[in-house]
Parts: C-alpha cells; structure tokens; sequence
C-alpha cells in the first residue's frame, strides 16, 4: 500500500498526466510518463528487492537499470534492496544468475549491464570482471572445439545448450561492453561473425542456406533455423522482424561497423522500409516492448536524431517513441502486453522495457 504522501504525488502525477495538451513541451510528457512508470516500480518491488523473481533474476536487472537510467539514485533504498537482491546471485563461477537456472548467459548479461549502470566509485568492478570471464566462457568457440565454419561460432544461447541465438548475442555484446570490451576485442569480433549470419544478405559474411532466400537486409533469430524464427513460407528463407534487426544493428556498431559497410547500409534500408511504432514490424504486437527497447538503443547508438522512412520523411524518433508510450501507459502507471509471447503479459518486465527505453528519448 502507498504511504499517503506517496498516493497524493501519485494522484498529482496521473492528474497532470491526464490534463496534459498536446501543445505542452514534449519534455514535460516525458517527465510524467516516467515519474508515473517509476513510481509503479516502486509499489510492485518484492519485499527482497526483486521483480517477477519466478522468471529468474533478469527482470529485476532490467527494472534497476530502469530506475537507475532515469535518475534514481543508487542510495535510493528501491535501488539499493534491488542491487543487494542481485548481488546474492552472484555465484562461485563468477555467473549472476539464480540457483538452478537454465538462462545463465541472459541473466549474468543483464546483470552485469546493471552492475555497470550502478557502478560508482568501482563497487562492482570485482563482480564485473569475474562475471565477464564467465559469459566469455558460454560464448561458442575455440573453446568449444568450434571453429569459423560452425554456424554457431560467436554466438550465445540463453544457457550452456550450444543453439546460439542474435538476441542473447546481443546482451552478450552489451555486457562485454559494459564491463570495458572495445569493437577490437576478440569476443566482440566472433560475435560479430555469429550477428552477421542472422542477416538476410548474401555476402561473404553470410553464406548459409537462408542467406539468399530473401535476402532484404533485415534480421531474423538464428542462423540453426530453430526456435524462436518465424517461417517464410514462399522462399522458404526467415523472414526479417524488427526487434531482431535493431539488435543486430547496434551489435554491429558495438563491433565498430561504419555506415557505409554493406551489412549496416543493408539493415538500416530495412529499417527505413518498415519503421512503425504500432507493431513489431514481422511479428505484430509480439514482444513490442522489447522492440521498442532495442530500437531506442540502435537508434541512439546510430546517432540520427530524426532517422528519414524509406518515403523521405524524417521522423524525430525520441518524441515518437515517447508520445507512443505515453498512449500505452496504463491508469497505475504500468504498461503490459496483452500478447503473452516472450512474457510480455508481465507488467514489471514491460514496465522495466518502457522505462528503459524513455532513458534514450530525453
């Protein structure tokens, strides 16, 4: 239950929210949307500092990195029990991740991407370069006895399975950032040739079976073809999505891409093609929130601050992006999905997405 000086700030936010006209500066929208997300956040936390804790640990991740972006302090005592809550993950092996956990990779990236967000005066830097060596060690490799022809080669999957996938290559990329990785680490390059595998473009970057079905830039899951690719039944190649193919933009950025390689120029025509607030280009309203998120991110990372459609129009993408979300929050302050896949119906991971992705469009 809020502490009623708590429930008047709340009342006054949504309040104000809904007097808002469409003439107000885009900040003060943002602002409120925010102040309503976060203060969500903070009637829902577990009483042991954690979101959603059945799913794992990542959700809790991505909430404090939520809090922590949009300007709660790392004193707060929200952040504080969230940050006590992960650190009594951390595990022997160096791994951030829940006892038994099948989603190693994806919650020590997630992690260690709050970790860094939380970093002051180098509290967590022990638990960063343990945790670092750990995600190197799941990434597909010489290690592995792999070599450059393995389709896996590069790549993390959720766990220890082997089936890598772009989108935990993508949080791998993030972390080994995060804890201090360059474009010319060796780990960040091998990612960079697992990455460049889920493009539909033929290239010599990309020479397995999907490359040339339908070959329009874009990205899908996994070059293995299992999993979470949606068929395209006519070519029989698979079908690009949004999320996918933001994730694989700033991925290569992170590798150190220039514009005017052929497999950056390739996804932004994508994007250009099919930029849409409304659905996940490829998939609808599945997992639209986690789209939102990483297009915040390559965009940001991308450094267009209006990105021009494949029609010449220019959109100021931050105030869109803001002004969408302000239309999908709901009356507490949350947002949900009501498409289910990828647990998106979970309104604190939702919430955590949205919030993170309102940290890019100030």
């Amino acid at each position: 239950m809020l502490r009623p000086f708590a429930a008047i700030a709340l009342a006054t936010t949504i309040l104000a929210s809904a007097v808002h006209s469409a003439d107000e500066p885009p900040e003060t929208n943002h602002r409120l949307v925010v102040a309503r997300g976060i203060e969500y956040l903070v009637g829902s936390q577990a009483d042991d500092g954690s979101w959603s804790k059945r799913t794992g640990s990542g959700v809790t991740s991505i909430c404090t990195s939520a809090l922590v972006r949009n300007g709660r302090a790392v004193a707060d005592p929200v952040v504080a029990k969230a940050l006590k809550y992960l650190e009594s993950n951390v595990q022997d092996d160096g791994g951030i991740y829940v006892n038994g956990s099948r989603l190693k990779n994806y919650e020590t990236c997630l992690a260690m991407v709050c970790f860094k967000d939380a970093n002051r005066d180098g509290r967590y830097d022990k638990i960063l370069n343990r945790a670092d060596k750990f995600i190197r060690g799941l990434q597909v490799g010489k290690d592995d006895g792999k070599d450059k022809s393995d389709v896996n080669y590069g790549g993390a999957s959720y766990g220890t399975d082997g089936r890598a996938d772009l989108s935990n290559t993508a949080f791998l990329v993030e972390a080994l950032v995060a804890a201090g990785a360059n474009a010319e680490d060796p780990a960040v390059q091998d990612a960079l040739v697992f990455v460049s595998r889920c493009q539909n473009l033929e290239s010599e970057h990309n020479t397995t079976p999907f490359a040339a079905k339908i070959n329009d830039g874009g990205f899908y899951y996994s070059p293995a073809g299992e999993g979470e690719n949606p068929k395209e039944a006519p070519q029989g190649g698979l079908r690009s999505y949004g999320s996918m193919t933001y994730a694989g933009l700033k991925s290569m950025i992170h590798a150190g891409l220039k514009p005017d390689d052929q497999r950056v120029k390739a996804a932004l025509s994508w994007l250009r093609k099919h930029y849409d607030l409304k659905s996940n280009p490829g998939l609808g309203d599945a997992g639209i929130y986690y789209y939102y998120h990483l297009m915040a991110k390559a965009l940001a990372a991308v450094n267009e601050p209006h990105f021009e459609d494949a029609e010449g129009r220019k959109h100021d993408w931050r105030r869109e992006l803001t002004e969408e979300l302000a239309r999908r929050q709901k009356p507490n302050g949350s947002w949900v999905n009501s498409n289910n896949r990828w647990l998106e119906s979970d309104a604190s991971l939702v919430t955590g997405f949205a919030l993170l992705t309102l940290s890019y469009t100030k």
